[in-house]
């Protein structure tokens, strides 16, 4: 089994001065995380995950590591890496690198050997769960390291294209342990998915590119959760929003959304900035290039960097350059120039500026991911091999956390509203 691959702080010049800077995001982050805070409380005082080791691969930036923390305060030895190798922040990885329940592995922008290695590294701890954005690590412990499954207990999937995986993995009967799909659950899919990518795609490019956009055209590739957020947020911030889909039931959605329909071959010839929330490969092609204004932008916030094929658009360009910290311009023989952001990566969490989902969204979805590992080391016997709903009264215990936390009251059933509900005896 690898080890040979060092911790974050081997790879830093002045690791001091990192670890200094990444506490101070992870504390600001952490003020506005209720959830957290209050799940920091229980688990100092009850250790639920005493003995565990926790391995993870996760986009390594301060909200995350104030789960990666909590973690550790409930009694587990963790070990982590990166999910993208640009979404580290090298400084928040030494932060968590310095405590001595957790070793850290996050470099930002390492080649795909060292991603790997790193991975690896994670996997030497020889964990008993998992917690994955994307699932490389399930996929890793899976294939290389088959024989840790009998002592892991399960593990948790945070983001929609991990669960597609988990979810092909699980039919394909080659899933041999349980694993949450915390992103199928509504308090993350409802919110992150919706306003953490909405909001946080949309804030990254226009601080990126200095762009407004207001009159612009709005091409939505998607019309999932992710892209049901951008369009939103891109119509309020006074954008024409085109989205194009494959599923009829979602075009059909847009469409009395008030949105424009179309598909990408048309939407290319208009659109002004092109946002992929798919998860699926080549959404915006060759032939979409071809046809494309100049000056466009080209923006991606599905998991993967296969949205957008930029093996084609680099054949088509004549020249490529750095038109701007975090954009590439692909110039055209007719002189078009066609702008990639971020690398065609999460441009949310890739870009140079970028910082990821907001932290209120995040302290919800990393409250589930906390209450599922508990769940996984209580019961974890409960649960056979393959892919499983977060279970719903641990959804709503982190609901009601934030709720007390905002000051906001709601109501409750009485007995007799509960015995209505739960009965087919009632009649007309």
């Amino acid at each position: 089994m690898s080890e040979h691959y060092a911790p974050v702080s081997e790879h830093l010049d002045d690791v001091e001065a990192a670890r200094t800077e990444g506490r101070r995001k992870m504390d600001w982050a952490l003020q506005h995380m209720p959830i957290l805070q209050e799940l920091r409380e229980q688990f100092e005082s009850e250790q639920p995950l005493d003995g565990e080791v926790v391995g993870m691969a996760m986009h390594v930036e301060a909200k995350t590591a104030n789960l990666v923390e909590l973690l550790a305060l409930g009694g587990a030895e963790v070990a982590i890496t990166g999910c993208n190798p640009l979404s580290t922040h090298d400084d928040v990885s030494a932060a968590l690198d310095a405590n001595d329940d957790i070793t850290s592995y996050a470099v930002r922008g390492v080649d795909e050997e060292d991603y790997y290695a790193a991975i690896d590294a994670v996997i030497a701890h020889e964990p008993t769960v998992t917690v994955d954005d994307g699932m490389d690590m399930v996929f890793t412990i899976h294939e290389e390291y088959p024989e840790l499954i009998e002592t892991i207990v399960g593990g948790a999937e945070e983001t929609t294209t991990g669960v597609h995986r988990l979810r092909a993995m699980d039919e394909d009967g080659e899933l041999n342990y349980p694993v949450f799909a915390v992103n199928d659950t509504p308090m993350k899919r409802l919110f992150d998915n919706v306003h953490g990518t909405g909001e946080s795609s949309l804030a990254t490019i226009a601080m990126t590119t200095n762009l407004s956009y207001a009159g612009k055209n709005v091409v939505v590739g998607g019309y999932g959760y992710c892209g049901k957020g951008v369009a939103k947020k891109a119509s309020g911030q006074n954008a024409n929003v085109i989205v194009t889909e494959v599923d009829p039931r979602r075009a059909l959605e847009a469409h009395m959304e008030g949105y424009d329909v179309m598909p990408m071959e048309e939407a290319a010839t208009v659109g002004d900035v092109f946002i992929t929330t798919t998860g699926n490969r080549d959404v915006i092609t060759r032939e979409d290039f071809e046809n494309m204004k100049d000056g466009v932008l080209l923006a991606n916030a599905g998991h993967f960097d296969i949205e957008i094929d930029l093996d084609a658009l680099s054949d088509l360009a004549v020249d490529e350059y750095e038109a701007r910290d975090g954009v590439d311009a692909y110039e055209l023989e007719d002189g078009r120039r066609l702008n990639v952001l971020a690398e065609g990566r999460l441009v949310n969490l890739a870009s140079p500026i970028a910082l990821g989902h907001p932290v209120e969204v995040m302290d919800q979805s990393f409250g589930v991911q906390a209450v599922v590992v508990r769940e996984l080391v209580e019961n974890g016997d409960a649960y056979d091999a393959g892919v499983h709903d977060v279970p719903d009264e641990l959804d709503r215990e982190v609901a009601e956390i934030k709720l007390e936390a905002e000051g906001i009251e709601f109501d409750s059933m009485t007995d007799e509203q509960r015995e209505y509900m739960g009965s087919w005896a009632h009649g007309t």
